[in-house]
C-alpha cells in the first residue's frame, strides 16, 4: 500500500461514487491522501490500512430508529465497543438497530463495507443525522473511505469538521460511547 496525493491520475475503472468524492474534496480545496487497496471488510485490513495512512480510521456503523424513520451515521474508534443503550439515551431515541443495505443505499449510495462519512454528500435531503464520538475529534487526521471499499483517504480533521460538512450541509451531533 503506498500512499499517494490527491485523487488517481487514472480514473478509470472507478465507481462515479468514488470520483465525485474526490471531485468534492478538490472543489473546497482540501489537501488529501489517498491509498488503493483490496476490499476491507474487516477492522483486521482496515488496520493495515491506518498504518499506512497514520491516522484513525473509524467503524462507521448505519443506525436507525425501530420505526426505520430516523437514520444515524455513527463515527467512532474501531477499538471501541458499541452499547445501543448508552447511545440512544444521549440522542433520545429508543432501540437503535443497523440500518438496512436499501436505506444504506438510498440515502448515502453506499454498500456495505463502504460506509464513511463522505456518504452525507448524497444526503441532499438531511435524512441522516451524523453522530460523531468524542474521540474521533481529537486526532490531527482521519481515515475514511471515498463511498468504495477499495480506497481510503486521509485528511485533516479540522478540514472534514469544519470545511467538508458545512459543504455537505449536514451538522454532527457530539457522543461520548
Amino acid at each position: 500500500m503506498e500512499l499517494q496525493n490527491g485523487r488517481p491520475a487514472d480514473c478509470s475503472g472507478r465507481l462515479d461514487k468514488e470520483i465525485r468524492v474526490y471531485d468534492l474534496l478538490d472543489s473546497l480545496g482540501i489537501e488529501y491522501q489517498r491509498v488503493d487497496h483490496e476490499a476491507a471488510f474487516t477492522m483486521e485490513v482496515c488496520r493495515e490500512i491506518d498504518i499506512a495512512l497514520n491516522a484513525t480510521i473509524c467503524k462507521n456503523l448505519f443506525l436507525c430508529n425501530r420505526q426505520k424513520t430516523s437514520f444515524y451515521l455513527l463515527m467512532m474508534p474501531g477499538d471501541k465497543p458499541f452499547k445501543t443503550k448508552d447511545l440512544s439515551q444521549q440522542i433520545g431515541s429508543a432501540r437503535l438497530s443497523f440500518a438496512d443495505e436499501t436505506h444504506m443505499e438510498e440515502y448515502l449510495d453506499i454498500t456495505p463495507g463502504a460506509v464513511s462519512v463522505m456518504g452525507l454528500m448524497n444526503d441532499k435531503e438531511n435524512a441522516v443525522r451524523l453522530l460523531v464520538d468524542e474521540d474521533v475529534t481529537k486526532g490531527e487526521y482521519i481515515g475514511c473511505h471515498p463511498c468504495v471499499n477499495t480506497a481510503s483517504i486521509r485528511l485533516k480533521t479540522k478540514d472534514l469538521f469544519e470545511k467538508i460538512l458545512p459543504a455537505m450541509r449536514h451538522d454532527m451531533t457530539v457522543v461520548k460511547l
